[in-house]
């Protein structure tokens, strides 16, 4: 009987936790596990890899650069038949990519569009209708080697972040538990990937929230739901107050009262009049860190309406 096929496993996030479930259901000698210590000043919404392979026996590291040679001869010492990076944060490097007989990556688009950082909150900001999950060979350039899987997911028109995200990690766990006995045999389709017919995006900084309320209400939108908690939150701020917008809702062709940019009170619903006319409703906002009913906020500025121009 033939030895089970050996990894090391590169690993971070709740992509990666599902997708290190799928190896090990499959019957795979995981022989390490490679993540992140955890950031205190990050939000840690998300599943910790390293507990999970604590659960099975697994060593865990957390090496702050795993491409030193001290750490690339420890890979080669397992001798493993495959690495797999599964929302590892970091490249891997040509020397680790070199140790096994292939090397994997899960990408949280359907590539090549939205390849690079934060796939799923560039796919919002620019109102795409599907996502999904792609494994991919690794090479030297990131997200440019051949596709292996892919696994679409729909984007509604009110997903947030999170939601599409979660709908990316079950579509990363059936994407690889279609293709894993092939890929483990070596009989698994590779497909060349055409990098011209998608983008390379770079990370997002929590300012790049910030709302311009000159653009129209769909940009408006798009990006309210992008940003949405558990990541930073669209904000602007207004007499020295942060105004957090957790949650909208648009819908095209609703309009308000013309005039320019503004909140405005409704019966008990807070709505935003954006440049083009547009009108969102806002069910959930924070000021300075605390949230409050939208429709309380004219009273707790002493502003109705409040100008947003």
């Amino acid at each position: 009987m033939s030895a089970a096929p050996r990894a090391v496993v590169f690993a971070y996030h709740n992509v990666g936790a599902r997708c290190l479930r799928v190896l090990i259901a499959h019957g795979v000698d995981v022989a390490l596990v490679v993540s992140h210590a955890d950031d205190p000043a990050e939000n840690l919404w998300f599943e910790r890899v390293a507990d999970l392979a604590g659960d099975y026996g697994i060593p865990v590291v957390t090496p702050e650069d795993p491409g030193t040679p001290e750490f690339v001869a420890r890979v080669q010492a397992l001798r493993p038949d495959f690495l797999f990076s599964f929302y590892y944060r970091l490249m891997l490097c040509p020397a680790l990519l070199a140790i096994p007989r292939g090397a994997y990556n899960m990408h949280g688009s359907l590539l090549p569009k939205y390849r690079g950082r934060a796939p799923v909150n560039w796919a919002l900001i620019h109102g795409e209708r599907e996502t999904g999950a792609t494994l991919h060979r690794m090479v030297d350039k990131p997200d440019a080697g051949e596709i292996v899987a892919r696994q679409a997911v729909p984007i509604l028109p009110d997903d947030t972040a999170r939601e599409v995200f979660n709908k990316v990690t079950v579509a990363a766990e059936l994407a690889l538990d279609r293709v894993l006995p092939a890929l483990l045999a070596g009989t698994a389709a590779h497909a060349p990937l055409d990098l011209k017919a998608g983008s390379y995006f770079a990370g997002r900084k929590p300012e790049d929230g910030r709302i311009d309320w000159a653009q129209p209400a769909a940009v408006v939108h798009n990006l309210i739901r992008a940003v949405a908690p558990p990541y930073p939150g669209a904000f602007f701020d207004l007499d020295g107050r942060r105004i957090v917008i957790t949650r909208s809702l648009f819908r095209p062709g609703e309009t308000g009262p013309a005039g320019q940019p503004a909140l405005y009170a409704d019966d008990t619903r807070l709505l935003a009049r954006c440049a083009d006319g547009g009108v969102l409703r806002i069910l959930s906002l924070e000021v300075d860190g605390e949230a409050i009913p939208p429709s309380a906020l004219p009273a707790r500025v002493g502003q109705h309406p409040i100008p947003l121009l």
